[in-house]
């Protein structure tokens, strides 16, 4: 499986639903039972198979994003900020963004899935997820 912007996300973007600069953003891990489907998962409660494990709490944490526009390549960078779960013992096959509006998981808008290619895992160690970027391309 590849890394993934999901479908829902665009359509979000384009009906002001998401704003970067203000919403609150999570990164949650998944295990590799996850099979992400960019047409139809949506919003949260469409995410199977997160991980459980200790030093990680069910929802993720909070990212920072940064929007940087780029004139002189006609570009817009959304940055997802690295997270980490220190102190953890957790093994992950991705992890996904989302919207969190501090509710139901059936209202938080999908962004998208990082692939980590393999299984990744730590003993009492620190877990990391380095920042993703998306560039939207005029």
């Amino acid at each position: 499986m590849a890394s993934l912007i999901y479908n829902s996300c665009i359509d979000d973007l384009a009906r002001n639903n998401i704003d970067f600069d203000t919403d609150t953003f999570k990164a949650m891990l998944v295990t590799s039972s996850y099979v992400p489907n960019k047409d139809t998962d949506d919003r949260r409660d469409d995410v199977t198979n997160e991980v459980v494990g200790t030093g990680y709490t069910a929802g993720g944490i909070t990212c920072v994003v940064t929007v940087t526009k780029v004139v002189a390549s006609d570009n817009v960078t959304i940055q997802l900020g690295a997270v980490s779960w220190p102190s953890s013992t957790i093994t992950a096959r991705g992890c996904v963004y989302y919207k969190s509006r501090g509710g139901a998981s059936s209202a938080d808008e999908l962004v998208a899935y990082n692939d980590f290619g393999s299984d990744v895992s730590t003993s009492g160690g620190t877990f990391s997820v380095a920042a993703s970027t998306i560039t939207l391309q005029n």
